[in-house]
């Protein structure tokens, strides 16, 4: 199931909502513990965890950007700048499972904003399918959602 988009009075609301199998420890140690982000999200990693603190994203070609943490509350919630946007995890205990809300605020919709969103979805997909221990494959994840995302986001810019 894609993102929901919603108009806001500050751009643009991307929730993405997961139900995840897990304790909500092991969700937060996959957001958090650079070893495991790593597997779900190569160049990204927590330099100092906790409100104020920074992540990196390494972009490749010696290009690395600051990310400012804004919110950071143990086993609940991760939040940073990202571009000219805000990502937001929330982890939520549930009866034996932690719902997993990714929520995005986007100040504008751009031509890259579906690859971005396509790119958040995949991500969790494969956050969830190491947490399952389930072989997942990124590129074809990708491009089966990308689609779905430009159609959507192209259906908000109308």
């Amino acid at each position: 199931m894609t993102a929901e988009i919603i108009q806001t009075d500050q751009g643009y609301l991307a929730t993405f909502d997961r139900q995840v199998a897990h304790e909500p420890e092991k969700v937060w140690q996959m957001l958090t513990d650079n070893q495991k982000i790593q597997q779900w999200f190569a160049g990204l990693q927590i330099e100092e965890p906790r409100e104020g603190g920074y992540l990196t994203f390494d972009m490749g070609h010696e290009k690395v950007e600051k990310l400012a943490i804004t919110d950071f509350e143990e086993k609940k919630r991760l939040g940073f700048e990202w571009g000219e946007d805000h990502v937001l995890f929330e982890l939520i205990p549930e009866e034996g499972v932690t719902r997993l809300r990714l929520l995005e605020t986007l100040t504008a919709l751009t031509d890259h904003t579906p690859k971005d969103l396509a790119g958040w979805h995949v991500c969790l997909d494969v956050l969830e399918a190491i947490l399952n221990k389930k072989g997942i494959e990124r590129t074809l994840e990708w491009e089966h959602w990308y689609p779905e995302y430009k159609r959507l986001v192209d259906s908000m810019r109308v």
